[in-house]
């Protein structure tokens, strides 16, 4: 029997529509659903098998084949660089990576101070427009940071905006549109091209679908 195809998996909210997406394309999601602490999931019949990890961990799985394929946000790719093969947009989690900040801003004499989870998304957006910005590295509650005089504009997710309406802040520059991807190894998707084709079609798809 040939070993299953090992898929890596974001714990969290995109969890929920991942499953429905699995199940619009023909596979049965019930593993993933299980309410248990395992965090190696079987689906025998499919030869299939899941990893449950963080976010960010998903493609370090994936680029050094523990995982064959992975489901990841396009911003934590952007972010890290890492070498792996994107064939499938899977049309979940979608929002967009903005900057963003106060809408009559002070003006500032030295280098405009940018917030951000994402430095690396940041200074490329900058360094594209030629200009030099000091890029400050925060993990959480990134709205407060033109609040407080902590920077002047933010870089960050955003989905619907309301986060930023009620902290006082507008959308100033589009940086990139997010969603969820399905990666893969790029030595196993040649290694197992005839396994993994059929079920990257079938998820190609539903999401059409959708």
């Amino acid at each position: 029997m040939s070993r299953p195809l090992t898929i890596a998996v974001p714990k969290g909210r995109i969890l929920g529509p991942l499953c429905e997406r699995l199940r619009s394309a023909g596979l049965d999601p019930a593993p993933l659903l299980a309410k248990d602490r395992r965090l190696v999931r079987e689906d025998r019949a499919a030869g299939l098998r899941y990893l449950l990890l963080k976010p960010d961990d998903v493609p370090t799985y994936v680029e050094y084949g523990a995982a064959d394929l992975g489901v990841v946000g396009r911003d934590v790719l952007l972010e890290r660089g890492y070498d792996v093969y994107a064939p499938v947009d899977l049309g979940i989690g979608r929002c967009r990576m903005m900057v963003a900040g106060l809408p009559d801003p002070p003006e500032v004499r030295r280098a405009l101070r940018v917030a951000t989870k994402f430095p690396q998304i940041a200074e490329r957006h900058y360094r594209r427009s030629g200009r030099s910005v000091e890029v400050i590295y925060v993990q959480g509650s990134v709205e407060l940071a033109p609040l407080t005089g902590l920077a002047d504009r933010i870089v960050d997710l955003v989905e619907s905006g309301e986060t930023l309406r009620q902290n006082g802040l507008v959308e100033l520059e589009h940086v990139a549109d997010i969603s969820t991807v399905l990666i893969a190894n790029r030595a196993e998707m040649k290694l197992e091209l005839a396994r993994v084709r059929p079920l990257l079609d079938k998820l190609e798809r539903a999401t059409r679908a959708a």
